[in-house]
């Protein structure tokens, strides 16, 4: 086990990359955050700006804008100033790849408002950025970008970052007409997870396989909290090296998305999951372009992937921690921790 730890932490340290201007990782002193809402006009900061123990904190999805309403201020109220704002906060908060991510879900909404001659159902300016109490304090702080298969959640407790739920979507999955014909999103969190079951021999399949047919989605959605979903489908520790090490490759796709420093802690934490309490699942067909669901499940964190809707070309993702979703444990330590609290 420490060795395929140590494998993944070497591989994010080489693999994330570093889209920031100026840090490598945010910290208590990084101003960018301040900057940003010093920016902002009055009415702007009234939208943007929301107590840290709003219920709204919590309270996110990755539908589109028109379905649910969300708090905040859109990308489409910013100036072009205050946009580039918004754009060094997320490359200081993420890795190039969870940038680029980002960029990416964006991208496909344009495309998809393109295809479907409605720029106003599928807008790429209602992407919205909110706080939720003020950054750089000595208390616990958060702050979100939310929009349609986009929800990044951040709650920063000093040089302690949390970073979950953090989501990824795309609809298509696959571009299938028009200029962008063939740009594909996520793909190796797709790939990854297909060459996984694949190698699989056909008694590990039978035991990772939890269902012919999908679930049509996630199965966290956009719950709050979630509980352990139990221990179905096949434990690491009855993986071959080979494939012990292609599912470590996929984990660390997802812990990729943030910045190397913050991936590498939690990356290590998961070292002290044995391998018997790490399960693969997998529900659905085995080949790109049919209807499957994957989920990698440990004691601490939940990875779902499925890919069914509009015929298997319709991507949700996610990382969910159990303990951690919105900084719940950096803000119970911190309160635990803080004389002036007790």
């Amino acid at each position: 086990m420490k060795h395929l730890i140590t494998l993944l932490v070497c591989a994010l340290l080489l693999n994330t990359g570093c889209a920031q201007k100026k840090k490598e990782t945010p910290t208590a002193t990084d101003d960018i955050a301040t900057r940003f809402l010093n920016a902002l006009d009055a009415g702007q900061k009234t939208k943007a700006l929301l107590k840290q123990n709003d219920s709204l904190r919590s309270d996110w999805h990755f539908f589109p804008w028109t379905m649910f309403k969300r708090e905040g201020i859109p990308l489409n109220e910013l100036t072009d100033s205050q946009k580039e704002l918004v754009h060094e906060l997320l490359q200081t908060y993420l890795s190039k790849s969870g940038y680029d991510k980002t960029m990416g879900a964006i991208e496909v909404e344009g495309i998809l408002g393109d295809l479907t001659n409605d720029r106003e159902y599928r807008n790429t300016g209602k992407y919205y950025t909110t706080f939720y109490g003020e950054p750089n304090t000595s208390e616990p702080w958060s702050w979100a970008f939310e929009g349609h298969h986009v929800s990044l959640n951040f709650t920063i407790d000093g040089d302690e970052v949390s970073y979950v739920p953090m989501f990824f979507g795309a609809n298509p999955g696959i571009v299938m007409e028009g200029p962008r014909k063939g740009r594909r999103s996520l793909v190796k969190e797709e790939d990854l997870g297909l060459e996984l079951i694949n190698l699989l021999d056909a008694q590990q399949q039978e035991t990772a396989i939890i269902q012919d047919t999908t679930f049509n989605d996630i199965l966290s959605l956009n719950k709050t909290e979630i509980n352990h979903l139990g221990n179905e489908g096949l434990a690491v520790s009855s993986m071959t090296a080979i494939q012990q090490k292609l599912l470590f490759q996929l984990v660390n796709e997802y812990l990729s998305s943030a910045p190397a420093k913050i991936a590498v802690v939690r990356g290590t934490k998961i070292e002290a999951e044995e391998l018997g309490d790490i399960y693969f699942a997998w529900a659905g067909a085995k080949a790109l372009g049919e209807a499957h669901y994957y989920r990698i499940q440990g004691k601490t964190f939940l990875i779902e992937f499925d890919n069914s809707q509009n015929g298997a070309n319709h991507i949700h993702a996610v990382w969910r921690d159990y303990n951690g979703d919105f900084g719940r444990d950096l803000i119970k330590e911190h309160y635990h921790n803080s004389d002036h609290h007790h």
